[in-house]
């Protein structure tokens, strides 16, 4: 596992974060009650201090009442303002010592302000979900909120026994005492702050397709009334695992989830082992097949192989959206080549002033990094052809299993595979606004057996 720190603060979101320690291993317990929205929690942080002693650090918490704070079993001193826990130990901390931090904190939990407006914690009519890219994961625990920092999970979550509570992991346990049920999930994968995802609801829960020996757990968490449309909707999810592990290599956890909300999401959301989806992407007609095939390749790409800082979120997304155009092709549907036209038709007709490997904050989740993204990947592969691609896509996330990278260590590691220097491609797709020329590949993705159109993408 190899993981890039950054030094120094993410030059996109300066206030979150805090590079001189990281967070190994983080245990939740939290009680939270629907009706008034009331969320109380404990938060046990295993931490590790960086080159320098601590005399101070900081931790990210939206506007909650604190109730106590511990440092190695000793009160601190702090300060809790503007969304920062700023704590003072008793006695600094040793440069690379290991060190605990307790945090007890209640309150009504809300997003958090973005300039994509609130992400993070969301009340909804009956429950709650978290969506927190970039920078939600505040709005309900304390966290070191830099995607680099990545550590294990320990959840648990009571609330009255009519909801379920889905966590990405593997559910522990599940304790009824009264009217209350306890959910404890462990994620023992590295996880960035931002993708640990949580939804609380009335949910039926469906196993999709048969994982077999040795296969993915996956499965669906649903309102019952859309049982129907969402059978065949996620049918193909399975067939979707099997390409996407052909191609990527193993799946990188050990188990995905599926949460369906009552209510509608302006896009479905990735969170480690778990994606989220609105009740507006399920329609019983497969339209929004390719919305599931991004959200499933995001478990390779930006969950397991994470991002350093935000300046590189286009090997998460550009990633994601090629193996929507893979599945598109593997199943019957439009080509990747027919895609990369289409995508690259509107780029060309968008303003020229996005620079891919470093995009700004203000263009981070523009569509044009999404397409730019999957455009690059796709100029890779027509130059160094099908076998050389493939095999560096899996030997990517091999080697960067769990960790945190960034796009200068993505072009040493194509340059590994290129039978020449691709100097000038990546000069050109990375780091010029200027919209390069369409790349052009002769050979189709190898046939495997197919599965039928979807009607989103069917030619």
């Amino acid at each position: 596992m190899t993981v890039q720190q950054t030094v120094g603060s993410d030059p996109y979101f300066p206030a979150n974060g805090d590079p001189r320690f990281r967070v190994h291993r983080y245990e939740l317990a939290l009680d939270y009650r629907p009706g008034p929205n009331r969320l109380s929690g404990t938060a046990r942080l295993n931490a590790i201090a960086g080159r320098g002693a601590l005399a101070e650090f900081q931790l990210n918490l939206a506007d909650f009442r604190i109730g106590r704070i511990r440092v190695d079993g000793k009160a601190p001193h702090y300060t809790h303002r503007g969304g920062k826990l700023r704590v003072r130990p008793a006695k600094p901390i040793r440069a690379g010592a290991a060190f605990t931090v307790e945090v007890h904190w209640a309150g009504n939990p809300k997003p958090v302000n973005s300039p994509w407006g609130g992400i993070g914690w969301e009340e909804l009519e009956d429950g709650a979900l978290v969506a927190s890219q970039p920078v939600g994961a505040p709005s309900w625990f304390p966290c070191n909120d830099r995607p680099a920092d990545k550590a294990s999970y320990q959840i648990s979550v009571t609330t009255p026994s009519a909801y379920v509570v889905v966590a990405g992991g593997r559910l522990l346990t599940r304790t009824t005492k009264a009217s209350t049920t306890t959910w404890v999930y462990e994620q023992a994968a590295p996880t960035s702050s931002y993708l640990v995802g949580l939804s609380i609801g009335k949910y039926q829960t469906v196993l999709l397709g048969d994982p077999g020996l040795g296969g993915v757990p996956q499965t669906g968490h649903l309102p019952a009334d859309l049982l129907a449309e969402f059978s065949r909707d996620f049918a193909r999810q399975p067939a979707m695992m099997e390409l996407f592990e052909e191609l990527f290599g193993p799946y990188p956890f050990g188990e995905y989830a599926v949460v369906v909300t009552e209510e509608e999401l302006d896009v479905p959301v990735e969170a480690q082992g778990l994606s989220l989806f609105g009740a507006n992407h399920v329609d019983g007609a497969r339209g929004s097949e390719r919305l599931i095939a991004h959200e499933l390749a995001h478990q390779w790409f930006g969950n397991s192989v994470s991002i350093a800082d935000w300046r590189h979120i286009w090997l998460n997304e550009g990633f994601a959206k090629y193996a929507e155009w893979l599945w598109s092709e593997r199943s019957g549907g439009r080509t990747t080549q027919q895609l990369a036209a289409v995508a690259h038709r509107k780029l060309s007709g968008r303003p020229q002033d996005l620079v891919l490997g470093d995009p700004g904050r203000k263009l981070m989740f523009d569509d044009r990094l999404y397409e730019r993204g999957g455009l690059t990947l796709h100029a890779v592969r027509c130059a160094t052809g099908d076998t050389a691609f493939f095999r560096m896509l899996r030997g990517w996330a091999a080697l960067h299993r769990g960790g945190a990278v960034g796009t200068a260590a993505f072009v040493a590691h194509v340059a590994r595979y290129a039978a020449e220097p691709l100097d000038d491609l990546f000069g050109a797709w990375l780091h010029t606004a200027k919209l390069p020329p369409l790349p052009v590949l002769t050979a189709p993705l190898p046939a495997r057996p197919s599965y039928p159109p979807t009607n989103a993408d069917s030619v």
